[in-house]
């Protein structure tokens, strides 16, 4: 967990415009720190000189560096204006760093999201759909905090501290060196902190997801907890996790609170040592009255934003950890493509989409798969324009593996899959979203053609489903059968749409009813006899015994 990660540069550019823009305000800002504690502590000395002797003058060196009385009008002004300066200065940078927030979280979403739609479903397929969620939702909004409160006192740090501690060095050199010998002190305890609230942190974010896991399961099988009457042991279950994460939330604000207070008392400490060595000074007679204030009050300015830092982190932590996941999700592609073909033969990774030789139906000439430790096949067979095919085998035989291989999602470790230019495809999950069944019959088309959404809907036997019936998330408002005749109408959809050469169903009738399945069995006969390769997955002996031919799989060794 770094405090400011390159590669939130590298995918958001907005991240660059509010270091680079609130650089340039951070020293504005600094400049009129420094010139507001030069006119006040010039005041200050204009008002205390003629009451330390009476005269304007005082014993030793008290009097030297100020100005005279004649001066304080024009003294008050700047500072005013200095004040004016900071004050606008300020809000400019969280301005900024507000709009920079919104700017970054977008870029960071259309990035990872990217990444996503770029890669394989079979890449996807180990992880939860409540944990992405969880990090592109409530992960990356936790990013305001790092934003506005933790990246303006950080770019302070690095622009303002040195030229604070540049000017008390140039004032007073001796207070100077006091402050760079203690100044290490507050990042060596920031170090130490923030390796403690690591950990914590994580704890916290793994719970975290770990709840919305859990809760979007629920949700999931609520109908079926309902039915046998298992509801109330799983409220117990959201309870008690519940009851966790609010523990591990209490665990890193105490740690928040500790943190705060060492950086405060490390900063306390340090500024009293020197005021100690400046007011020693001041009563010996050995130093300016004018610059002793001067240093007084510019010495907190310069420990302000690194204490700021320390605290801010600690409420940025679990938008870092967010980042951290989306960093990880974005970057995968580039590492998995580096050595593909190498990792998915020794751990069976999958690997991004790739591209598939072009042949007029579907061959498969000895390819051989390894997913994991199981290898599938050598299997060599071929689907011919105009005939259906149905691929058979046990549970966990490789038959799925083998429609990843044909789709591009995964390459043959040996051997070599083609297929026609344009394949569609209905896989073992509806894969429903949230909207209108058209919109889900139509998925991925920038026009809807609602002729030929009627027409899916009517071959599959759903003409009674209205094409603008809204459905909601992951499908809900229709049974299991509706929704698979949904994906199915889908893949005639699109292979009517794209005049694919190939359709491929993945245990197309495994929710439907026998008249429902008969149905499906003629429709992909007609799919045939219109010239196209259509390869089926089936246990269902219906389907099975409606193929033109059966291709046989074993268990993989």
């Amino acid at each position: 967990m770094k405090p400011l990660d390159p590669r939130l540069l590298r995918y958001a550019r907005g991240a660059r415009t509010v270091l680079g823009v609130g650089g340039l305000f951070g020293v504005l800002r600094t400049l009129a720190i420094i010139t507001w504690c030069w006119c006040i502590a010039q005041s200050l000395a204009v008002l205390v000189l003629p009451v330390l002797d009476g005269k304007g003058g005082a014993a030793g060196q008290i009097s030297d560096h100020a100005y005279s009385a004649d001066m304080l009008p024009w003294l008050v002004i700047v500072a005013v204006l200095a004040l004016i300066v900071r004050s606008a200065s300020s809000w400019a940078m969280d301005a900024l760093a507000a709009r920079g927030a919104v700017q970054v979280k977008a870029q960071l979403r259309a990035a990872a999201l990217d990444a996503i739609d770029q890669r394989s479903p079979e890449a996807l397929a180990t992880r939860s759909d409540a944990s992405g969620a969880t990090v592109l939702g409530r992960g990356l909004d936790a990013l305001d905090g790092y934003f506005s409160g933790y990246l303006p006192q950080l770019i302070l740090t690095m622009c303002a501290t040195p030229l604070l501690v540049l000017a008390v060095f140039l004032a007073d050199p001796v207070s100077g060196l006091v402050v760079v010998i203690v100044f290490p002190v507050i990042p060596v305890f920031m170090i130490l902190i923030g390796l403690a609230t690591k950990g914590v942190q994580q704890k916290q974010w793994d719970q975290l997801q770990h709840l919305s896991r859990s809760f979007l399961d629920v949700v999931e099988g609520l109908s079926t907890l309902k039915i046998f009457r298992r509801e109330d042991r799983q409220v117990n279950r959201i309870r008690r996790e519940t009851g966790e994460y609010r523990s591990r939330t209490m665990q890193v604000l105490r740690v928040t609170f500790l943190s705060g207070f060492v950086l405060d008392l490390a900063g306390t400490f340090s500024i009293a040592l020197v005021a100690v060595t400046v007011g020693t000074r001041l009563v010996t007679g050995e130093f300016s009255l004018a610059l002793g204030l001067f240093v007084l009050l510019l010495l907190p300015e310069a420990f302000i934003p690194i204490r700021a830092v320390g605290t801010a982190f600690h409420a940025s932590t679990e938008g870092l950890a967010a980042a951290e996941q989306v960093f990880e999700l974005i970057e995968a592609e580039p590492a998995e493509a580096a050595d593909s073909a190498a990792a998915d033969a020794k751990n069976g990774t999958a690997q991004p989409v790739q591209s598939v030789p072009v042949s007029a139906g579907i061959v498969f000439d000895e390819v051989q798969l390894r997913r994991g430790p199981h290898t599938v096949g050598p299997m060599s067979f071929e689907v011919q324009s105009g005939e259906v095919v149905a691929l058979v085998g046990p549970s966990g035989s490789g038959k799925s593996s083998l429609v990843a291989s044909l789709l591009g999602f995964i390459s043959p470790a040996q051997g070599m899959v083609s297929r026609p230019v344009d394949v569609s495809w209905a896989g073992q999950r509806p894969g429903l979203l949230q909207g209108t069944v058209a919109e889900n019959v139509a998925l991925g088309d920038s026009s809807i053609d609602d002729a030929l959404v009627a027409r899916a809907l009517e071959t599959v036997g759903l003409e009674n489903i209205l094409a603008d019936y809204s459905l909601g998330a992951q499908g809900a408002g229709l049974s299991g059968g509706q929704a698979q005749r949904v994906a199915i109408a889908r893949a005639l959809y699109r292979g009517w749409r794209t005049d694919a050469g190939a359709l491929v169903f993945d245990e197309p009738s495994s929710a439907l009813d026998t008249a429902s399945e008969m149905r499906i069995a003629e429709v992909l006969k007609a799919e045939a006899a219109s010239g196209r390769a259509v390869l089926l997955i089936s246990h269902r002996a219906a389907l099975i015994d409606s193929a033109d031919r059966v291709v046989n799989i074993g268990v993989p060794a």
